[in-house]
């Protein structure tokens, strides 16, 4: 259409894209990878971007766009998802538009899923593949207090496998633990148990809870009997926060 021009051919498709975007507004965009990138061991942003096949996902044109939007968000400490649309990735070109020429170019919805920044400290990341033809759907990313690669890359490997919601038990909301805590009380009651024994057994059965979903208390992987809070310890180092996207989940 463009005869050959290259910048009009461009601006052919952001035209279309635009035109397309309604059509593509309702279908769902549940595949896709994260990815990350760090400015050494002190600042890293992890990224996910969403589209609707795994067909889309291997192309090298979507990798590339993921790319280009992680460095673009660590170059300029994107501080939230809506920050990182509006950033320019190349002269007069925003985060948001290069998302929409890839769409109409792949013919398919595009999005920018979750997307989180750590800076200070010791900051590593860890990506997976569930399939090896495709690019990672499992991303993590990790700051601690003071170096260490081991513990980064223990506490990475934690988060990725056993996909904990909090880091410490003072971060679970007090309303989660007592929607947990009535749930457990209805169980051990209808399982027949003596009254005055169901708040010991509600007790541990909340121990366990937290176990599940608590960082720190999750039996580390490699060494079930050690916990991460004692793997830590050990090694002398504080996780200050962690990041753990899976593309397709929220």
């Amino acid at each position: 259409e463009a005869d050959g021009d290259f910048d009009a051919a461009v601006e052919i498709l952001r035209v279309k894209g635009a035109k397309d975007v309604s059509k593509r507004a309702s279908r769902t965009a549940g595949n896709g990878l994260v990815t990350a990138e760090l400015a050494g061991t002190e600042a890293g942003v992890l990224v996910e971007l969403n589209c609707e096949t795994d067909f889309v996902a291997k192309t090298e044109v979507f990798q590339d766009v993921a790319a280009q939007i992680a460095k673009a968000a660590l170059e300029h400490r994107a501080v939230d998802r809506l920050a990182v649309l509006g950033l320019e990735v190349r002269p007069g070109s925003t985060v948001q538009q290069l998302i929409e020429e890839a769409s109409a170019s792949l013919k398919e919805k595009l999005e920018l899923g979750r997307y989180t920044l750590f800076e200070g400290g010791y900051v590593a990341t860890y990506l997976h593949k569930s399939d090896p033809a495709l690019p990672p759907t499992v991303g993590v990313l990790v700051q601690l207090d003071k170096p260490s690669a081991d513990a980064a890359r223990d506490v990475a490997h934690q988060v990725a496998a056993m996909r904990p919601q909090y880091l410490t038990r003072d971060e679970v909301p007090a309303n989660v633990v007592e929607h947990e805590r009535g749930i457990m009380e209805q169980i051990t009651r209808d399982e027949g148990k003596p009254e005055q024994a169901v708040p010991k057994i509600v007790e541990g059965r909340l121990n366990a809870f937290f176990k599940d979903v608590v960082l720190t208390e999750q039996p580390f992987v490699r060494e079930p009997k050690k916990t991460i809070k004692q793997l830590l310890s050990e090694q002398g180092v504080t996780v200050r926060a962690f990041a753990r996207f899976q593309v397709g989940q929220a």
